[in-house]
């Protein structure tokens, strides 16, 4: 092993032993080297007269470029063109951070990381994966979670995924499932909660939450160790009743057994999906936090070796403007009025013989559990018949995105649905 990740195994044993053993074999012989960017960061700073490090070409004491591309955008060169850091921009960061203490009150106080840039959320999760997962690790998660996860975690990572039902019978989160699946792990068990959720579209009660969160520290206090994973994509999209800010903030400083790894972006938040712009945040002490920030940058550099440098200047402008408050409650609005419009047309009791729906209340899905029509040939036979595409999730459950529909379409989408149930079922 590098004396560099002995270095850091050795910081994060020292403060909490627990986490050192919740990672990964990846995860423990991970380190971000000395090499060219770190003896480049120290010329950037110290080398007032040449700076022959870095591998990018200077003219006229700026970036290289050419015009024609410079011509169309409206940022300086040393804002585009040179080489993100591995963590990010730092402005970046420290903006995104105070982003979250104001919209999470529960991360007040605690000890939490800076965010660490990542190439969206995709690629915070594939970080956290090789942070923590062996193969024959256990993530546990939802039934209904993003197909996705299988790629990163089961088949990247050999890990395997255990589920439990989301719902309730009164249609609330199933804290009584999720104890009775923590408690069939031993040793570790990594934890994806991922609300608002994808593919539901439904986030838990305050009361659920805390009632979510009591269920951890318990298993915790048992001695199972636990990576919680929080996948907040689509978070900030809260349209009824639930709570309202990410588990990460109740979850920091809970137990030395816990570790709250808090997964977001400007993605799904901000409609800049193309972007590629997310973050990875932990909860530890001073010391851990830092080894965990050294480990991930070793995963970027290793993999991507940095982020979008554009992407991240656009989203720190547009965190940092005037108008961002004022646009981002404008888009709000108008997502909030494609989910109210979906239920009020769900209403309608014609759609009960061949549906019904899972409770959502945030974020841009929502399900259909089909009665006894195939998930599979009713998505083929919309799209065939009528052109109208949605997700088979499985079986039975069709995935509709009421964030891409115009508000008054919304009624019509549903009765085309409701006309290929009827073709399938004459």
């Amino acid at each position: 092993m590098n004396a560099l990740a002995t270095q850091l195994n050795e910081k994060i044993q020292k403060e909490n032993p627990a986490i050192y053993d919740m990672l990964s074999d990846l995860g423990k012989n991970l380190y971000y080297p000395k090499g060219i960017l770190s003896q480049s960061a120290e010329a950037g700073k110290k080398a007032h007269r040449f700076n022959a490090t870095i591998g990018i070409a200077t003219e006229n004491g700026e970036p290289m470029h050419f015009r024609h591309i410079q011509k169309k955008l409206d940022y300086k060169p040393s804002d585009i063109y040179p080489y993100a850091a591995p963590q990010g921009k730092e402005a970046l960061r420290s903006l995104w951070k105070d982003k979250l203490l104001v919209e999470n009150p529960s991360m007040k106080g605690k000890s939490i990381g800076r965010p660490i840039v990542t190439s969206a959320l995709t690629h915070g999760l594939s970080i956290a994966a090789d942070l923590f997962m062996d193969a024959g690790d256990v993530l546990v998660t939802p039934q209904q979670y993003w197909g996705n996860y299988n790629t990163v975690f089961q088949i990247r990572r050999g890990g395997r995924v255990e589920t439990f039902p989301l719902f309730n019978e009164a249609g609330g989160f199933h804290v009584d499932a999720f104890r009775e699946t923590l408690a069939k792990q031993t040793e570790k068990a990594i934890v994806l909660l991922n609300f608002p959720n994808n593919p539901t579209g439904f986030t838990p009660s305050v009361e659920e939450a805390e009632a979510t969160v009591q269920v951890l520290k318990d298993a915790a206090e048992g001695g199972l160790k636990l990576v919680v994973l929080l996948d907040d994509a689509y978070f900030g999209l809260f349209y009824e009743d639930s709570i309202k800010e990410s588990l990460f903030g109740l979850l920091a400083d809970s137990h030395v057994n816990i570790l709250p790894v808090k997964i977001d972006g400007a993605t799904k938040e901000n409609y800049v999906w193309g972007l590629r712009v997310g973050f990875i945040t932990y909860a530890a002490a001073p010391e851990t936090l830092d080894a965990l920030e050294q480990k991930t940058k070793g995963i970027i550099r290793g993999t991507v070796s940095s982020g979008s440098h554009i992407s991240q200047t656009i989203i720190l402008e547009s965190l940092q403007s005037e108008e961002f408050l004022q646009e981002k409650e404008e888009k709000f609005q108008i997502m909030l009025g494609r989910a109210v419009k979906t239920k009020q047309v769900l209403a309608d009791e014609k759609f009960a013989q061949h549906w019904t729906y899972y409770p959502f209340n945030s974020g841009y899905f929502m399900c259909l559990k089909l009665n006894t029509i195939d998930a599979e040939t009713l998505r083929l036979h919309l799209l065939d018949q009528y052109g109208v595409g949605v997700i088979a999730s499985n079986k039975t459950d069709i995935r509709v995105a009421f964030s891409s529909v115009e508000e008054n379409d919304i009624q019509a989408l549903f009765d085309l649905i409701y006309e290929g149930c009827k073709d399938l079922t004459k």
